[in-house]
């Protein structure tokens, strides 16, 4: 008795075993989820070179730094293209040396309440202009270069030669940019298309803020980029550039003989000119 009931279970075993094996065979595992380990580290903003206390930040003045992510302390901004963009033109209200961490606090950004009265030396004034795309340097220009302001007009009088109708003259001279139309430096809201014409303010005397005022008004404004090794406080003399300057054709022009006229009076039929 005892070894029928231990040939039954044997059997029952082996059957169940048979059963697992071809579960096993129809029901392959499935392979393991892989689990994205989670980072250990980020991106910030940091100081690529020593920025002096009342500069304005530039693009070049930023480079990424990577640290651990409990390592970084509140205030700090991480490196993304969207901060990098609302960073530019911001104010150092603090010295930065290179490599040191940019602190949002210790940033007064265009927009913020008392940003211009911050940024402008004592006794200078903030005026803005309207330039155009080709008129601003295509976008080239950021907040903090030196810039020459510069007037191009027509003279509409019909005693004046044709070299002296156009003319173009340098208004200011080695004048900070303070300020680029805001939502530009921010960048565009998504689905908005790009704005051509925008604003550039510039820090000027009282008096170049007046020349500016009657320039606006003369004719049209465009601003060229100065060296950022140029001497600072060196100011040339403005200059004058008039169209036959540029073009000697015209200034040929003016030179040329007008042609002459002859009358030829025939008894009392009056006179009758001749133009050659």
């Amino acid at each position: 008795m005892a070894l029928r009931i231990t040939f039954f279970a044997l059997m029952a075993l082996g059957l169940l075993g048979l059963g697992v094996i071809a579960f096993s065979a129809t029901h392959p595992a499935r392979p393991a989820v892989a689990v994205a380990a989670k980072p250990v580290t980020e991106a910030i903003l940091v100081a690529s070179r020593t920025v002096r206390a009342g500069s304005l930040l530039k693009p070049e003045d930023l480079a990424s730094k990577v640290i651990p992510i409990r390592a970084r302390r509140p205030g700090e901004s991480l490196d993304t293209f969207a901060a990098r963009r609302s960073l530019i033109g911001a104010m150092v209200r603090q010295s930065l040396s290179k490599g040191q961490p940019v602190q949002i606090d210790e940033l007064l950004r265009p927009g913020d309440h008392g940003f211009l009265a911050a940024v402008l030396k004592p006794g200078m004034r903030a005026v803005t202009v309207g330039v155009d795309d080709i008129t601003g340097t295509a976008g080239l220009i950021w907040p903090g270069d030196r810039v020459d302001l510069i007037l191009t007009e027509t003279i509409n009088r019909p005693n004046v030669a044709l070299g002296h109708q156009i003319v173009a003259e340098t208004v200011l001279s080695d004048v900070q940019v303070i300020a680029i139309d805001q939502r530009i430096i921010e960048g565009a809201a998504a689905g908005e298309a790009a704005r051509t014409a925008h604003t550039v303010t510039l820090e000027v005397t009282e008096s170049e803020a007046q020349k500016v005022q009657v320039a606006t008004r003369l004719g049209q404004l465009s601003l060229t980029v100065r060296s950022a090794t140029a001497v600072a406080g060196v100011r040339p003399t403005h200059a004058t550039t008039w169209a036959a300057d540029v073009s000697p054709a015209l200034g040929a022009v003016a030179r040329a003989p007008s042609g002459g006229s002859m009358s030829i009076w025939q008894g009392g039929a009056g006179a009758t000119e001749y133009k050659f």
